[in-house]
């Protein structure tokens, strides 16, 4: 299966800035993301906790719940993460690479895969943000991440767990 990286452009752009952010205790443990959508008065937040994954994992599931989030295609979204792994993986144009090989001997690739479905339908830029810097929204991500993967009930990360996100599939 072959999927295009290059995303979907509408004539009538929204503007959505998302503030993204994964945590997870033991890395592996218990995890969970946090993401802050906004658009003018709107602002939506997001986040969810996991009981068995890693830090890179929940980096990469709040951009994508937060892309998710968006009802129409061909929004003009910014998103801001601390996370150079995501970023540097779609900037400098390794998950390009990755795509060519399908994924072979590669971390994460149920996720990289949802990722790529709903980031092409949008336009989006990466800015890096130094985490724990002060910056309200990071820190509001970063809070909600940390609150989630400390709940009572947690979602488990099939993939994950299964050893499928890692390349090995069962």
């Amino acid at each position: 299966m072959i999927i295009k990286i290059k995303p979907y452009f509408c004539n009538m752009a929204t503007k959505i800035t998302l503030f993204t952010d994964g945590a997870a205790s033991g890395n592996p443990g218990p995890g969970g993301y946090g993401a802050v959508l906004l658009s003018g008065p709107h602002r939506k937040e997001l986040s969810e906790g996991f009981r068995l994954t890693t830090n890179n994992r929940m980096e990469l599931l709040a951009v994508i719940a937060g892309l998710e989030a968006l009802k129409t295609p061909g929004c003009e979204v910014t998103i801001y993460s601390d996370s150079k792994y995501v970023i540097d993986s779609v900037e400098k144009g390794w998950l390009q690479g990755w795509v060519k090989t399908n994924f072979r001997k590669k971390k994460n690739p149920d996720l990289w895969k949802r990722f790529l479905l709903v980031y092409t339908q949008h336009r989006v830029k990466f800015h890096w943000v130094k985490g724990h810097a002060g910056i309200p929204e990071n820190e509001r991500c970063d809070q909600l991440a940390v609150d989630a993967s400390k709940k009572k009930t947690l979602l488990i990360d099939v993939a994950y767990e299964n050893g499928s996100s890692n390349g090995e599939l069962f």
